[in-house]
């Protein structure tokens, strides 16, 4: 029994940390006050968030609303499955009329959503994603007319590099450029690794949603502090270094996103992400991630420190297996672009 006292020591410790940082990063992530501060500070900004809700929250959502609102119940009073009047053996001879406009309905529900609500998701989608790009570069130049807290970030990114030797600086010129491109379409088959990832672990059961839960927040947070990382140009490395080792504070950071949407159906869900999720990555960009969590390490020097967990390293692994079927020379490739 005593030897088992030190460990519950230790886990209790390393359980009040990650608690902390848990929260710290959930803090964080509603802190949108930033949101109208910079979109107070930059005009285009502002615009642009607009046109986000106004197709996402007012179109796409709205669209939803008119369905199960107004066409749906129309669509029941015009085609009904069955007549309260009726009596039992005049229902036996409008079985199959009722049959044909049961049909008939879900027939006209199912046009409704291929010609108006799939193609009206797919140009959402498309027009987000180039929408998000421009929220965030208006947003990391609203912040640089703040001036001390951009001063503040890259000082405290000079230490974090001075820090971690393991990662090696990018060379300048073409080859710099197509390293670049070689991480980010890393990066990129790397989420969709993981998102597959999170996917699956929905139909595990039992822990299944909290393990769908946790991954997602995960996702979200690595996904609305991508954008803060490409200006401040942090190779792929150090981006899943750092991650992992703050998953705790990530993880609390991508739960409001995951809040938000998961109780909902997956149109009604990409709806509200898509309407939020360039609110977090405003506050992403405003959050000094990098300083919130050495204070918290400072604060806890000395216990033994949460580590790092291995987030990335299923969809890494599978993703390195898929490669290795390649041609060598494109597998070759790729590995330097990540190694670099």
């Amino acid at each position: 029994m005593e030897d088992i006292k030190p460990f519950i020591e230790i886990s209790r410790t390393k359980l009040k940390q990650a608690s902390i940082l848990w929260a710290e990063g959930f803090r964080e992530a509603c802190c949108l006050h930033r949101v109208v501060l910079l979109c107070y500070r930059s005009k285009k900004l502002l615009i642009r968030t607009g046109q986000c809700f106004l197709l996402n929250g007012f179109i796409f959502l709205g669209s939803l609303f008119v369905l199960n609102s107004v066409v749906i119940p129309i669509l029941q009073w015009i085609l009904p499955d069955h007549y309260t009047q009726t009596g039992c053996a005049e229902m036996s001879e409008f079985h199959g009329v009722f049959r044909f406009y049961s049909f008939l309905r879900g027939f006209l529900i199912q046009l409704f959503y291929v010609f108006w609500f799939y193609p009206l998701y797919v140009f959402s989608f498309i027009l987000s994603n180039l929408w998000y790009n421009d929220i965030a570069t208006h947003g990391f130049a609203a912040m640089g007319r703040s001036g001390p807290s951009v001063v503040e970030s890259s000082k405290q990114n000079d230490k974090l590099t001075s820090d971690s030797k393991t990662h090696a600086a990018r060379p300048a010129g073409l080859g710099g450029i197509m390293i670049g491109i070689g991480e980010q379409v890393y990066s990129v088959l790397l989420l969709t690794f993981f998102f597959l990832e999170v996917y699956a672990t929905g139909f595990i059961p039992y822990v299944g949603k909290a393990l769908n839960f946790v991954l997602l927040s995960w996702m979200y947070a690595y996904y609305c502090f991508e954008y803060k990382w490409n200006f401040t140009e942090w190779g792929l490395e150090k981006r899943l270094d750092f991650f992992e080792t703050n998953w705790a504070f990530f993880a609390g950071f991508g739960s409001p996103c995951v809040l938000a949407i998961f109780f909902f159906s997956p149109l009604v869900g990409y709806g509200l992400m898509a309407i939020l999720f360039p609110l977090f990555v405003l506050t992403a960009t405003g959050t000094e991630a990098e300083q919130v969590t050495s204070a918290q390490r400072r604060r806890f020097s000395g216990a033994d420190e949460l580590g790092k967990l291995p987030i990335f390293y299923a969809a890494d692994t599978l993703l390195i297996r898929v490669l290795s079927l390649l041609p060598s020379e494109a597998q070759g490739r790729m590995q330097d672009d990540k190694t670099l």
